[in-house]
């Protein structure tokens, strides 16, 4: 279904990162997630923490529910910003939405049908703390598309350098080796999706 790679860096002095991911199947595909907790160390990663694992165990519902629900959850924590993107192989679809800064980018196997490139509308926004009006943003995608996600930690301009054809875990590697900051917790997320209906 997917072949993914992750790369993260922990913020030195702090015991763990406030940045979190998942990439889990579900009934009909698989969920992809890059989750920042506000902040970094212990209580950034508790925020975080506890949003992936509300979506690894509620990953068949819809993404908009998904949030809502980590909203709630998450309101006696700092709060997360996030980006989510729910990937349906059977009918060739994905819904993506973000709250935050976690940045999104799909780059399209075969660009003959339009941009290479899509990039996630964020909505400005803390999750437990002050959600905005949500909404998803439906792709096609087909196999060999590959999904990018990266926290503030990482700079912005990483987006010029993606390849669909890139090995997942190098790409990861050598996002975060090239465009972390190096004044937050950073973490990259690459899925290439491969089970897709064509």
């Amino acid at each position: 279904m997917v072949e993914y790679g992750v790369a993260n860096f922990v913020l030195p002095g702090q015991g763990e990162s406030g940045d979190q991911h998942l990439v889990c199947c579900n009934r009909n595909g698989i969920l992809v997630a890059a989750i920042d907790g506000i902040g970094h160390g212990e209580a950034a990663a508790n925020a975080s923490k506890a949003a992936a694992a509300l979506l690894r165990n509620s990953a068949d519902q819809p993404i908009i529910s998904l949030v809502e629900r980590c909203h709630e959850i998450l309101r006696a924590t700092r709060g997360v910003v996030l980006s989510l993107a729910s990937v349906d192989s059977g009918q060739g679809m994905m819904t993506w939405l973000g709250v935050g800064n976690v940045q999104g980018v799909l780059m399209r196997a075969d660009a003959k049908n339009g941009n290479a490139q899509e990039s996630l509308l964020l909505r400005a926004g803390v999750v437990g703390s002050q959600l905005p009006a949500l909404q998803g943003t439906v792709l096609p995608i087909a196999r060999g598309d590959t999904l990018f996600l990266a926290t503030d930690g990482v700079r912005s301009d990483f987006s010029m350098t993606l390849s669909a054809r890139e090995n997942p875990q190098r790409a990861a590697d050598r996002i975060l080796a090239q465009y972390r900051s190096g004044n937050d917790d950073a973490l990259v997320v690459v899925a290439r999706l491969t089970g897709i209906s064509t």
